[in-house]
């Protein structure tokens, strides 16, 4: 067996790996896990160059629905893949429309978007957690949730050595922090003989879930107290909904403004898949306090009211994509409010080399409005959150690959993990 890590080996965006079981041969099963877009200065790989040709995989596993993670997937349909996508039931869901609002910013024609979402509604096929399945010539997966956005998941597989050995290898894909709104924690992993592990953030501790609630109240009281406005550049996926949560358990009185067309989407479909939630979103849901709904809450749908909240005073808060600023209504609203300082930018995900937030927050772009980073809002699990879904594990993997993070955090982490 072979495993090519294709994008994500050393920095955060663009994941792609390539599994090959019997590399050079005709009988071989070729898997491909995710096929993800990369962000500022992370390398891609043109599809041309990859080791094995789009139509020669077999098995395309998503292992969640962000950008980075499955952005590539309609230019590798378009160099021939037609294997099968598999995901888990919630990252089929939101597929398409993660991946029609990507499309919607390429030169492709709507038609050949309608084509192209068809395709990959046909090839795609939800999967349930914690159960074994088939692959061809006995290979095996299971899915475990991964904590990370709705549908999120780590994948098993297990190869066949031999009659009396199999091969076990775990893809971690983005793991979640504990504690996180609306979604259950990580789930354990099970023994494997090789783990590629996920390490955003292998070189640094978030604040807890109350502290940095309590961090967000107070930034908000202060920021808000000159009647400015604080935009909020967000994840629309993931990101928006757990925004909602928490500005609803602060009780927020002055408006917020959601004012991306694919987030409010993302918030109903996450409405929708209720089943997927946690123990506490779903007991607030009973007792009749939606956990991504409240009264000031007001959805920017059409371009024109996008234009018109341009103009609004504050105190009021946006909330906006894309969530590192490359692009979507964040930019508008940040080219009209950044020289005012009574206005405030909340960063509250990760932002990648080489993109606008990431610059912002270095200082490398001047702005007149003040800059806060919100470390505690990450998606993905801190160091002491690795290590410890690491030592769960019934016994220690023969071997641990660092991916997805840049080289400080794989560093500080294979030496937290003792590698």
């Amino acid at each position: 067996m072979r495993l090519t890590h294709i994008g994500a080996k050393n920095c955060v965006t663009g994941s792609c790996h390539l599994v090959q079981t019997r590399p050079g041969s005709a009988g071989g099963i070729n898997i491909l896990v995710d096929c993800g877009k990369a962000y500022g200065h992370d390398p891609e790989l043109p599809l041309d160059r990859f080791p094995v040709q789009p139509e020669n995989i077999d098995y395309l596993f998503l292992t969640h629905a962000h950008i980075d993670h499955i952005g590539r997937v309609p230019d590798l349909i378009d160099a021939g893949f037609q294997g099968e996508i598999i995901c888990t039931h919630a990252t089929k869901a939101l597929l398409i429309p993660m991946l029609h609002d990507a499309l919607s910013f390429s030169n492709r024609s709507d038609k050949e978007i309608h084509r192209l979402e068809n395709i990959i509604d046909d090839l795609s096929w939800g999967f349930e957690l914690h159960e074994t399945f088939s692959l061809k010539q006995e290979i095996t997966f299971k899915l475990g949730n991964a904590g990370h956005i709705l549908g999120s998941c780590f994948i098993l597989f297990t190869f066949p050595e031999h009659p009396s050995n199999n091969y076990r290898v775990i893809f971690s894909g983005d793991l979640g922090c504990t504690d996180t709104p609306i979604l259950p924690d990580p789930d354990p992993p099970e023994a494997c003989d090789l783990l590629i592990l996920e390490s955003t953030y292998g070189d640094r501790n978030h604040t807890g879930r109350k502290d940095r609630f309590k961090a967000l109240e107070t930034l908000l009281h202060k920021a808000l107290a000159d009647n400015g406005i604080v935009y909020i550049p967000a994840f629309s996926l993931g990101r928006t909904q757990e925004l909602i949560y928490e500005l609803d358990r602060i009780k927020i009185t002055v408006p917020v403004f959601i004012d991306s067309p694919l987030g409010l989407k993302i918030t109903k479909i996450y409405s929708d898949l209720e089943a997927f939630w946690d123990k506490e979103a779903k007991v607030l849901k009973a007792r009749g306090d939606h956990p991504i709904d409240f009264k000031n809450l007001y959805a920017v749908e059409k371009y024109r009211d996008h234009k018109k909240l341009m103009d609004i005073n504050g105190p009021a808060v946006i909330i906006a994509g894309s969530g590192m600023c490359t692009g979507g209504r964040i930019v508008d609203h940040l080219e009209h409010g950044l020289d005012d300082p009574a206005n405030d930018i909340f960063f509250v995900g990760y932002q990648a080399k080489g993109t606008p937030g990431r610059r912002m927050i270095e200082k490398q772009t001047p702005v007149k409005a003040g800059i806060h980073t919100l470390t505690g809002y990450s998606a993905h699990a801190d160091q002491t959150m690795l290590v410890n879904w690491v030592k769960s594990m019934p016994c220690p993997p023969r071997e641990i690959r660092l991916v997805h993070g840049e080289d400080s955090a794989r560093n500080a982490l294979a030496r937290a993990l003792g590698l």
